[in-house]
């Protein structure tokens, strides 16, 4: 796009560049933005379904501009900033939030050669955004100024530096099997398994670290059977409790681009990303993007169906998971990985 801009309107290349790149951040944005109200939308029609209710019916065709029209409400609503809260601090914590959500998308590789940035540390950026949300989080619960919204801010960060560490882990023991930190790269590794089948998650050596990294994502996002950082009988509603409006609405926007995020790294890490299930060839001529939205929309059903299912842990049992399994499990795993690809790929028997 950018020698398009150099050639049809003669820009300078700095031009030109800026250019190309502000419309490859709006055509991955604008698009997410509507993808995350349809897919609040969706989530609330699973969790009815699954309690045997009706979910959103009643504005537009089937209920399907229930989310814009809370959108709407939240947006005519007044931003309410509690007396003794630090101002400052306070309104730019759902900012934060917010847009450290929408920076991890721009390494995301949506077919070959479709991303906005394809740099060789793809992986390393997406784990240096992620670890910013936690500033969002705490920024929250201490400019509020309030104690329940504090405890989850203490809550949340613990847990989500917690299951950062083991997350970690997992991904090192993906990359060495790849051998690169590059989406793209980890993508086109997981070609032809058994020769007719694509996927880390089908390798009996990561699919363990798949299944974890599954669950690790869950506490990450502070999805049931994690919330704690939202436990209604325990502190009202958690680090945004305080908020209202549209600062409110910037931490559920936040949230739900992260879980879709997250079941984007399912799908590239694990489960081949933008390539069919299986190495046939007819199967390439549908489009990857297609592929790699229908892996996003199994996982995000996957992480519906456990908020519905599935009962509230204590902190002490989320805490134990994440130090005493998920850190000693994954840590193993990388020596049990490095050493077979020692043995097996570089020689190391010899």
């Amino acid at each position: 796009m950018t020698a398009f801009f150099q050639s049809t309107l003669g820009a300078p290349y700095a031009l030109a560049w800026f250019l190309s790149t502000i419309i490859g951040i709006l055509v991955i944005a604008l698009p997410l933005m509507l993808a995350v109200a349809m897919i609040i939308y969706a989530d609330r029609k699973i969790w009815a379904a699954m309690a045997l209710r009706r979910g959103p019916n009643v504005v537009g065709p089937f209920g399907l501009l229930q989310s814009f029209a809370d959108g709407a409400k939240v947006f005519l609503q007044e931003t309410i900033i509690p007396t003794a809260a630090n101002r400052v601090l306070f309104l730019i914590a759902p900012i934060i939030t917010f847009t450290v959500a929408l920076m991890a998308w721009a390494v995301v590789p949506f077919d070959v050669g479709v991303v906005l940035a394809n740099i060789n540390v793809g992986l390393l950026y997406i784990l240096a955004i992620s670890s910013l949300g936690v500033y969002g989080v705490v920024l929250a619960g201490w400019a509020s100024n309030s104690k329940y919204p504090f405890y989850s801010a203490i809550r949340a960060s613990a847990q989500m530096i917690s299951y950062e560490v083991s997350i970690g882990f997992i991904l090192i023991s993906v990359v060495l099997w790849a051998g690169s930190f590059n989406l793209t790269t980890i993508v086109e590794s997981q070609k032809g398994y058994y020769g007719f089948i694509n996927g880390n998650g089908f390798n009996p050596l990561l699919f363990p670290m798949a299944i974890m990294f599954l669950i690790s994502a869950l506490a990450e996002t502070a999805r049931a059977p994690f919330d704690l950082t939202e436990a209604e009988s325990e502190l009202v509603a958690g680090y945004q409790t305080e908020y209202s409006s549209m600062a409110f609405a910037l931490y559920w926007l936040g949230e739900y681009a992260n879980v879709i995020l997250m079941c984007a790294l399912n799908a590239i890490l694990f489960w081949g990303g933008y390539l069919p299930p299986f190495d046939w060839a007819p199967l390439y001529y549908v489009p990857g993007i297609i592929w790699l939205f229908a892996k996003i929309l199994f996982f995000f059903f996957v992480f519906s169906w456990v908020k519905a299912t599935v009962p509230r842990y204590r902190y002490d049992q989320l805490m134990r998971l994440g130090w005493k399994i998920f850190l000693p499990v994954s840590l193993f795993w990388v020596f049990l990985v490095s050493g077979f690809l020692m043995l097996t790929r570089y020689g190391g028997a010899q």
